[in-house]
C-alpha cells in the first residue's frame, strides 16, 4: 500500500528535530526546475505564484540563493500546513517513522515525489503552475510521479488534493486500485467536504495508519478520529467516505 498526500505552501527550515535520510529521487529534474525558476524575472515569478509582495520577495530570494544539498530538512517536517500539524510527525515513534518512510509519499511540483525523510529546502512551486518552456508541470513530470508511487501491490490510498492526485490518476493501469478518502458532512442528502476539516482528517488518517501499522486496506475503514466514521452507504469502489455530524 502506498499513501499519497499533497505538500503545503508554507515551509520551514529545521535541521535539529530529525535528520534527513537520503535525497529525493528526482534531483536531476528538480535541478532543471531550479534553473528555470532562476531565469524568471521577479515580475514573472510573482505572477506565477499569484502572491503578495512579501511572499514573492522571500521566495524569489530563496530560488536565487538555493543550494539543493545544504541545510536540509526532512520533507515531512518542513511542511507546516494543517495536514502536517495533525499528522504530528515530529513526535512519531520508531515504528511510526519506519511505516511512513515505507508507505507515505508526498507529491511535489518541485521535487516530484518525496519520501518523508528525504532532505529538502523550502520552495514555492505548485503543481498547477504554468511552466512556459514545458507547457506546465503536469507535462514536465509526465508519468514519472505515477511510476514512482506505484508499488508491487498496485494499491494507492489517495489523501492528496485533486491538483496533485491528478499526477497519478491520469496514468492508472487496469491492475491498479486507487482509493480516495473523502471526509465530509451530510447536507441535503449529499456529502460535502470542508477544506480545513478535510486537511485535519487527512493528517490524522496518516497517523492512524502508522500507529496501527496498517497493511490491509480494510483497516482504513476503522478510522474514527475527529468524530469521523466510515459510511458504507456513501462509499464505493473508488471512494471511502467518512462522515461527521455538522457542527452547530
Amino acid at each position: 500500500m502506498r499513501i499519497i498526500i499533497s505538500p503545503a505552501k508554507k515551509m520551514n527550515v529545521d535541521t535539529d528535530t530529525l535528520a534527513p535520510e537520503g535525497m529525493p529521487v528526482f534531483m536531476e529534474q528538480t535541478g532543471q526546475l531550479l534553473k528555470w525558476m532562476r531565469d524568471l524575472s521577479y515580475e514573472e515569478a510573482k505572477a506565477l505564484w499569484k502572491c503578495n509582495d512579501k511572499i514573492a520577495d522571500q521566495n524569489y530570494r530563496r530560488f536565487q540563493e538555493m543550494d539543493l544539498t545544504k541545510n536540509l530538512t526532512p520533507a515531512v517536517i518542513t511542511y507546516e500546513g494543517i495536514q502536517y500539524q495533525y499528522m504530528a510527525p515530529a513526535v512519531f515513534g520508531g515504528k511510526e517513522a519506519e511505516y511512513v518512510q515505507e508507505h507515505l509519499r508526498i507529491l511535489s511540483g518541485f521535487y516530484g515525489v518525496l519520501k518523508p525523510f528525504d532532505g529538502v529546502v523550502p520552495y514555492r512551486l505548485e503543481m498547477q503552475a504554468k511552466a512556459s518552456d514545458a507547457g506546465d508541470l503536469y507535462r514536465f513530470w509526465e508519468d514519472r510521479i505515477y511510476r514512482e508511487v506505484t508499488d508491487k501491490d498496485h494499491f494507492i490510498l489517495n489523501l492528496a488534493s485533486k491538483e496533485y492526485s491528478r499526477c497519478v490518476e491520469k496514468y492508472l493501469q487496469p491492475e491498479d486500485v486507487f482509493l480516495t478518502c473523502v471526509f465530509g458532512e451530510l447536507a441535503d442528502g449529499r456529502v460535502k467536504q470542508k477544506g480545513t476539516f478535510a486537511k485535519m482528517a487527512r493528517g490524522e488518517m496518516v497517523r492512524f495508519l502508522a500507529e496501527r501499522q496498517a497493511e490491509d486496506p480494510e483497516q482504513i475503514k476503522e478510522f474514527d478520529r475527529l468524530d469521523y466514521h466510515y459510511s458504507e452507504e456513501y462509499s464505493d469502489e473508488k471512494e471511502l467516505v467518512f462522515l461527521r455530524k455538522p457542527q452547530k
